[in-house]
């Protein structure tokens, strides 16, 4: 278990945020919970623990359970440890029409994991989400910020294989 007992926010988190902060009228710094979940995320192993959802809550004046609901409802946020490459195999209509299934299949069967777990040598952790916005070029899936569309079980060997 991650237990961090000092705060994260401070130097270039705390700037960072603070970035995002001044976007909003002073009395809505609330407004930059996203932005602030997904910076302490990044810089915190990739994964938000109670405790660092706490900190962000302090550090913009809201209720501990109002960031928990921002937390737990976008699938962006992580809640336990993920690989160094985290796939987000989309599993919309669309994707699912177009064979998202089997790629969820293929890349389970080749990491021997599920979605949701991460790899055992912790290179790679597999998430089905829901749509990514890429529905013309289904199936697809987003590894860090990249999108990769128009998949096949060849294509996605290809990406995994070119990955550090």
């Amino acid at each position: 278990m991650n237990v961090v007992t000092e705060s994260v926010i401070t130097g270039s988190v705390k700037e960072r945020i603070d970035q995002w902060i001044a976007r909003y009228p002073e009395d809505q710094k609330q407004s930059a919970v996203m932005a602030s979940l997904r910076i302490v995320q990044e810089t915190q192993g990739g994964y938000l623990t109670p405790e660092l959802m706490d900190q962000v809550a302090a550090y913009l004046d809201m209720p501990p359970a109002a960031v928990y609901e921002v937390a737990t409802f976008y699938s962006n946020y992580e809640h336990q440890p993920v690989g160094k490459h985290k796939i987000c195999v989309c599993n919309s209509v669309s994707c699912m029409l177009r064979g998202s299934e089997e790629i969820l299949a293929h890349l389970e069967n080749k990491f021997d994991i599920k979605s949701g777990e991460v790899s055992h040598d912790g290179r790679f952790s597999i998430k089905k989400v829901e749509c990514l916005g890429a529905c013309g070029g289904a199936p697809m899936m987003q590894i860090g910020k990249t999108y990769y569309e128009n998949l096949t079980e060849s294509s996605v060997d290809k990406i995994l294989d070119g990955l550090e």
